[in-house]
């Protein structure tokens, strides 16, 4: 053993009690503490300047750079991203070294596992890291907490004599539309009331990071989207079969409230058919519905209409930038719209042989995804379609984040794509589900699927995917949202359902 090792075993012992872990640091830790827990000098918090070595030799600083890094790497991303920087300018630097991520991001992964699954050029290691991290401390284990719960629950509603049935699953119904071929026909059948459950099964304090909650009853039929909207409002849309688009306050305790329901003037529900799909960009969101309309809401305005744009056929799917609407439809056309112009339609694409059934955008490219079982790659700024790629199956959800794209179909399947030099490479599929994958959710860290099987999965997104939790759900997943932590999901059984960090 080195001179330098039995120095810091025996300094270790000296400031430690037995048992106890030196390096057991968390992100709660200020840049006030955090010095004091390291063993820095006054001298060294205090300067705002690279500390040379002191020449004490009992100060961090004083070790060699790789003893430095190798305690860094015991430390939560949280840490070494916000607090270090805060400390000084050479602790500051160790959140830039690129390969200590890389090693950080292989621990979390697992030593089989392939990560990322796109291009690592001008990947995000130190936000993948930290994604990942929360993520396996957020959902590691709650599924077994939510099993535990549910079944305290049945025990308790056989004491009190029994409860009212369940709500019928929704799976067939939302495989039968996603295969749908009469659009108007299916429509008319959305407008069957259905009595509305009004349940909460919230773990108690402290069993979890997260709390679940299940918003009051606010629609009468099936939920088919919900969307995050993030921000200070902490504001939740769900569209449903009923017609309706509901606007929820998540500030108000324990369980949220329905602010209210979306409707033009002269109008008694939010659209003439079923909701269908929602997307949003600032202050501005969006409703599409199966009666051929996609409908603008100013959420800085409390959510009165913005206006209102025709379209031939029913609208799937929907995707927002700034001002600008893409709206996939039935009649295997990808419309482009302009929100602040009269006439709102600026172009009108038809990449595809069927139904568009899923859209993703940036400032430069769209993806759709189609029954024709084909993913489209379009430029916006060339004006062309750069790429089709022919499929097995038809895409019913994309994701897409820097150079990654996360999709799934309509056979269980999840498929990844890397986009690189204004091209689009199937790169694996992994069997994730038994049924249509109706929701995905991707970023750098973390990867979140939901199914007509009633079961929503949390994932690294890794090759394979590393599952971390899988939620059951009485009824069939007809899609999710995620923000900032915060999971979604839009549910058979007239539902949204709610799991966020707790307060």
């Amino acid at each position: 053993m080195s001179r330098t090792s039995v120095a810091l075993e025996d300094e270790e012992k000296q400031t430690c009690p037995a048992g106890a872990n030196p390096l057991n640091f968390t992100c709660n830790d200020t840049p006030h503490s955090l010095p004091e827990r390291l063993n820095l000098e006054p001298s060294v918090i205090a300067m705002e300047t690279s500390p040379s070595p002191s020449s004490s030799g009992t100060d961090l600083l004083s070790l060699p750079w790789e003893i430095v890094t190798q305690i860094a790497s015991h430390l939560p991303a949280q840490c070494v991203i916000n607090v270090l920087p805060q400390v000084c300018q050479t602790l500051g630097k160790l959140g830039e070294d690129r390969l200590a991520w890389q090693v950080r991001a292989q621990k979390l992964s697992g030593p089989a596992a392939s990560f990322p699954v796109g291009p690592k050029e001008d990947f995000d290691w130190s936000k993948a890291c930290l994604e990942m991290e929360q993520l396996i401390g957020c959902w590691t284990g709650h599924e077994n907490q939510a099993e535990r719960q549910e079944t305290e629950g049945e025990r308790q509603e056989e004491a009190a004599g029994g409860v009212n049935g369940e709500a019928p699953a929704a799976e067939g119904n939302l495989v039968e539309m996603q295969l749908d071929v009469d659009i108007n026909g299916a429509a008319e059948t959305g407008e069957e009331n259905v009595q509305s459950q009004n349940a909460s099964n919230s773990p108690q304090p402290n069993e979890s990071p997260l709390e679940h909650i299940i918003l009051p009853s606010g629609h009468i039929a099936d939920v088919n989207c919900v969307l995050l909207l993030g921000g200070k409002e902490n504001l939740c849309a769900s569209g449903s079969r009923d017609r309706n688009v509901n606007l929820w306050d998540l500030r108000e305790r324990p369980r949220g409230t329905l602010m209210h329901t979306l409707a033009g003037r002269g109008t008694i529900s939010t659209h003439r058919g079923w909701v269908w799909c929602l997307a949003s960009s600032g202050p501005l969101l969006a409703s599409g519905s199966f009666d051929s309309t996609v409908r603008l809401w100013d959420l800085e305005a409390g959510g009165a209409e913005r206006g209102l744009i025709q379209c031939k056929a029913a609208v799937l799917c929907l995707s927002c930038e700034r001002d600008m609407v893409l709206a996939g439809s039935h009649d295997q056309k990808l419309s482009i719209f302009d929100t602040r112009a009269a006439d709102p339609l600026v172009k009108s694409l038809r990449l595809h042989g069927d139904a568009v059934l899923c859209l993703a955008s940036d400032d430069h490219y769209i993806l759709s995804g189609s029954k024709d079982q084909t993913v489209a790659l379009f430029d916006r700024r060339a004006g062309k379609l750069l790429q089709k790629v022919q499929l097995s199956s038809y895409l019913l959800s994309l994701s897409y984040s820097g150079r990654e794209v996360w999709a799934g179909d309509n056979r269980g399947f999840v498929h990844t794509f890397s986009m690189h030099n204004s091209s689009l490479t199937p790169i694996s599929q992994f069997n994730t589900h038994r049924s249509l994958v109706t929701g995905v959710h991707y970023s750098p860290g973390a990867l979140y699927t939901c199914s007509s099987d009633r079961t929503i999965k949390v994932h690294l997104p890794c090759a394979p995917p590393k599952t971390l939790c899988t939620l059951h759900h009485q009824a069939g997943v007809n899609g999710l949202s995620v923000e900032g932590g915060t999971l979604a999901i839009a549910s058979g059984d007239m539902n949204v359902e709610i799991w966020r960090p707790r307060c």
